[in-house]
């Protein structure tokens, strides 16, 4: 599992103001920050059955953030 910008305890201080959340939403494209719950779901999908026959595998839980172009240039568009 690689989850991206996922709001828990410890980065709380990023999340808890409009002005903190908008640069990060800059690079999420799905345009909110992911749950703990996002994360497991899939950890839930992951050791079921329904994912039997996956082998190797490597799941983003970002919002996009990967599809974003600037973490090629360190989280800059360029």
């Amino acid at each position: 599992m690689a989850p991206g910008a996922i709001r828990t305890l410890i980065n709380r201080s990023a999340w808890e103001t409009k002005e903190a959340c908008e640069n990060p939403m800059t690079l999420v494209p799905y345009k909110r920050i992911g749950e703990p719950d996002d994360v497991a779901q899939a950890v839930a999908w992951r050791v079921s059955d329904a994912a039997d026959y996956v082998t190797g595998l490597a799941l983003f839980i970002d919002g996009g953030m990967m599809l974003f172009p600037g973490f090629a240039t360190g989280g800059t568009a360029g």
